[in-house]
């Protein structure tokens, strides 16, 4: 640190906060510590009496912190991405509508670097709208280039650390078996809520079959949604145990392979998922209808997103995989679905 005239100040860092007093009118910084000092600084300062100041003289070897921030954002930010302006010595990570993914390895092997900060969201969250999901900063108001350097080292090594994947849009099926519904006895409620649920990921029903409990419809009726073009079918109905619940049987007569039936989570333990083809299906539990998060905000989005997962995907769920049920939700940001 050293004292030096306003007038060679220009790229120099301040070492503290300058506080700027307008009678009856403002009291507040006029500059805050870790700022660099431009050409168009020198007559503010003036005003506000500083002919000399104190700033930190940066040997070779080190950077500012807003520096080093910038750096590791612009390493570690994939697609999907938009940056902050650095403020205060750090950058936050904006993310696109879609799927969070983090390369949680990497991003231990940064924050083992010392005096450096980057902290994300859990990845696998989902989000229909742009919010913040990432910041990095670095500790000293000076570090030394080489761990900024290192940073960079690992990230492109890894990249990307952190991206968010687009939803892609798919044209989904719904068949929805039981007598009781498919002769009028009581009404549908599973339809509704799945196009407002696929509406908000972007992506539309091609419709509706109701068939009755024969594991025969309910093939055929898979098979027909497929045959005219269907990425993804859901099945609703008769996914328990019960000897008349024969939806898993009709999944699998279709030929399907089926991935598993049964998840460890909680909305969502009665799930099947299986593959016809590239084609999804899925065997969706009745929870889903009355959860605002259940199994399937924890798949879904994962395979518009291009996944196509398998039983041990299914498997790790169960860390995580039980909802609070908290008086008011607030998924995507809870426990729910967090399992790394």
């Amino acid at each position: 640190m050293k004292v030096v005239p306003v007038e060679s100040a220009v790229g120099m860092v301040l070492c503290h906060d300058m506080t700027r007093i307008v009678p009856d009118e403002y009291k507040g910084p006029a500059f805050r510590k870790g700022h660099v000092v431009t050409e168009k600084d020198i007559p503010v300062l003036l005003r506000i009496g500083k002919e000399h100041i104190y700033v930190l003289d940066m040997p070779p070897g080190k950077i500012h912190e807003d520096e080093a921030a910038v750096r590791i954002a612009k390493a570690a930010a994939g697609p999907g991405l938009t940056l902050s302006p650095v403020s205060e010595g750090r950058v936050n990570m904006k993310a696109d509508p879609g799927l969070l993914d983090i390369n949680v390895e990497a991003l231990y092997e940064i924050n083992s670097i010392e005096e450096v900060v980057l902290s994300t969201m859990h990845t696998g969250m989902t989000f229909t709208a742009p919010r913040d999901v990432a910041g990095t900063r670095v500790v000293p108001l000076v570090v030394d280039e080489s761990k900024i350097e290192q940073v960079e080292a690992i990230c492109a090594a890894n990249y990307p650390v952190i991206q968010v994947r687009p939803l892609q849009p798919m044209s989904v099926g719904i068949v929805t078996t039981g007598s009781e519904i498919f002769h009028g006895r009581i009404k549908d409620k599973f339809g509704p809520v799945l196009n407002k649920k696929f509406g908000l990921l972007g992506s539309k029903s091609m419709g509706q079959t109701f068939v009755g409990d024969e594991v025969e419809a309910t093939r055929d009726a898979i098979l027909q949604f497929v045959v005219d073009g269907a990425d993804m079918v859901m099945v609703t109905g008769g996914m328990s145990v019960d000897p008349d619940d024969q939806t898993p049987a009709g999944i699998r007569a279709t030929g399907a392979d089926v991935v598993t039936y049964g998840s460890p989570t909680f909305p969502g333990a009665m799930f099947l998922l299986a593959y016809l083809g590239d084609v999804p299906i899925l065997g969706l539990p009745g929870c889903v209808m009355y959860y605002r998060a259940s199994i399937f905000d924890l798949v879904v989005p994962r395979l518009l997103a291009g996944e196509r997962l398998n039983r041990s995907d299914i498997i790790s769920m169960g860390h995580g995989g039980f909802c609070a049920g908290c008086d008011t939700c607030r998924y995507p940001l809870c426990s729910f679905g967090k399992h790394d």
